[in-house]
């Protein structure tokens, strides 16, 4: 994922938009890191409100324990920046929006937040529909921006990815 440029970003939401309309299904999200980017790119294809839902941008644990139901529990003992958190802020996205599909991205961004343990640039995406839900665990490199344009991307990537077996 060498030089992310925005208009593969464009490309694959418009390629998911469309599998979306084809399938009549909805999507919502629930973002940290990428701080909307996701819902942003999927609502600048034209006819995106046929099929998304919703989106939060759950930046705080505050508002991703009140809004998207990821436990305090979870929270204190693996982190915001987790397997776990990404799938409780997907499904708490899929209930919150009663979308049929629902991604989350939860990450370190950078420049500052890293450890050794989590490194700027850990980032976590999930999908979760009524019926299951998936995990993806990245280690992004480059700066903030590409960071986030990473993760955007893998998320949306995911979701088509998902969709398309569906």
């Amino acid at each position: 994922m060498k030089n992310i440029n925005l208009r593969e970003l464009e490309e694959t939401s418009r390629l998911l938009v469309k599998l979306l309309k084809d399938k009549g299904l909805k999507i919502a999200t629930a973002e940290s890191c990428t701080g909307g980017m996701v819902s942003g790119a999927i609502t600048a294809v034209a006819g995106s409100s046929a099929v998304f839902d919703g989106g939060l941008c759950a930046y705080s644990n505050g508002v991703k324990r009140s809004l998207l139901g990821v436990p305090e529990s979870t929270l204190e003992t693996v982190g915001a920046v987790s397997a776990a958190t990404a799938v409780y802020m997907a499904r708490g996205a899929l209930k919150l929006f009663g979308a049929d599909v629902a991604v989350s991205v939860t990450g370190i961004a950078g420049p500052d937040g890293g450890s050794d343990e989590k490194p700027v640039g850990t980032v976590y995406i999930a999908l979760a529909t009524k019926y299951h839900s998936v995990v993806m665990h990245h280690r992004f490199s480059g700066d903030r921006h590409n960071v986030r344009v990473k993760s955007a991307l893998s998320a949306l990537g995911l979701a088509l990815e998902t969709i398309a077996e569906l």
